[in-house]
């Protein structure tokens, strides 16, 4: 005679416990890092701009301009970091007087972009463009690399930071840390980019300027210190205190 098995019991599912049981206490931090440091990289945005009677004219002034400061600064060689064109425009001037819509002049448009990674540079170049004819120079705005390793160390500072705290809690209760249970990034964060200066060229010939203009001092500037915060948060077990 065959004998029925005996049932088992079914096994009690393990009970997730996240904020802690009195066998394990849990214990969760936060880790902070703000650090000041030296920008790595300036932005510079330079507008040029041409007028002439005649659609051909004005293109062709802006044409020429564009390569005299295109070639200056390609000069400066690896210290120009990113070189880029933006926006170019030919705009009609209409006369303002009048029944038939006549168009008086045409001005044109260019629109570079620039980042340098040497200040010295900087300051140099700026004034060798403000000294050409209608020429605009915004800037500079500072910043860091997204690479920089200003970053990683900021992270680093904050974890640091969350595992101190996590054990003074842990001294307080007469304990010690158990185990990791989580680490999460709550943000790194970069300041915007600082801006330092504004530079601009009067509207004067560049043949007036003279051997002045290719002598002029280059424009000193202080560069603006970038902020970078990070935060964590960490959870961490605790050995069971004896609390009495």
């Amino acid at each position: 005679m065959t004998e029925t098995p005996t049932p088992q019991p079914a096994s009690t599912p393990t009970t997730h416990h996240p904020y802690g049981t009195p066998d394990t206490p849990h214990v969760t931090v936060r880790g902070e890092a703000h650090l000041e440091v030296d920008p790595e990289l300036a932005h510079i945005t330079i507008t040029l701009t041409a007028r002439g009677t005649d659609r051909r004219t004005t293109l062709d002034g802006l044409t020429h301009r564009n390569t005299t400061t295109l070639d200056l600064i390609k000069s400066y060689g690896d210290t120009i970091e990113k070189l880029e064109t933006g926006t170019l425009t030919i705009n009609p001037e209409l006369t303002r007087h009048g029944r038939a819509e006549r168009i008086r002049a045409y001005h044109g448009h260019i629109q570079l972009t620039a980042t340098i990674n040497d200040f010295t540079t900087l300051g140099e170049l700026i004034t060798r463009l403000a000294d050409h004819d209608l020429t605009r120079i915004d800037g500079p705005w500072w910043s860091l690399r997204p690479t920089s390793p200003h970053h990683a160390t900021a992270r680093s500072q904050a974890v640091r930071e969350a595992l101190q705290r996590a054990r003074e809690y842990a001294e307080a209760l007469d304990t010690r840390l158990g185990a990791l249970l989580e680490l999460s990034d709550t943000g790194t964060h970069h300041t915007p980019l600082g801006r330092a200066a504004f530079a601009e060229s009067m509207p004067y010939a560049a043949a007036a300027g003279g051997a002045e203009a290719a002598n002029a001092a280059p424009i000193n500037l202080e560069p603006v210190r970038q902020t970078i915060d990070a935060q964590v948060e960490a959870s961490f077990t605790l050995i069971p205190p004896v609390l009495g």
